[in-house]
């Protein structure tokens, strides 16, 4: 599992005085750079290899400025091609958000999805969590 912390920034503040729920999905897609290296090492646009297919995110309790928000990033499942990412967000110890993402490693000189190597695999299952009910 991959940790990363984020400071929400006073910018992302909706007119309730939380952070908007717009925010979320990329504080997720920043948390998985660390997933992304597995896939691309120098994460250069030119030799990307993987697409978000769809993303999930369900808001469990409001988020503020000011305290900082650990987000945690797993795989879930692997498929031949396909991949899913588990997402949880917390700020003081509470969970605020939970995400899901279908990722698919990609040939973008083809347009079409491409087997995961099982190298690659292997280092995706090293960091499996979970599925939370």
């Amino acid at each position: 599992m991959f940790t990363f912390n984020i400071e929400p920034r006073f910018s992302e503040t909706d007119a309730l005085g939380h952070i908007n729920n717009t925010a979320l999905p990329i504080w997720f897609e920043e948390a998985r750079a660390d997933l992304f290296r597995i896939f691309n090492p120098s994460l250069k646009r030119e030799t990307w290899n993987v697409i978000l297919k769809r993303y999930e995110v369900e808001m469990l309790n409001p988020i503020v400025h000011g305290r900082t928000v650990v987000i945690e990033t797993g795989i879930q499942r692997i498929g031949g091609s396909s991949f899913v990412v588990h997402q949880k967000a917390a700020q003081n110890g509470v969970d605020v958000a939970i995400g899901e993402s279908l990722m698919v490693y990609f040939d973008y000189k083809t347009l079409s999805p491409i087997q995961i190597p099982g190298e690659i695999k292997q280092r995706l299952l090293e960091h499996t969590v979970e599925q939370e009910s």
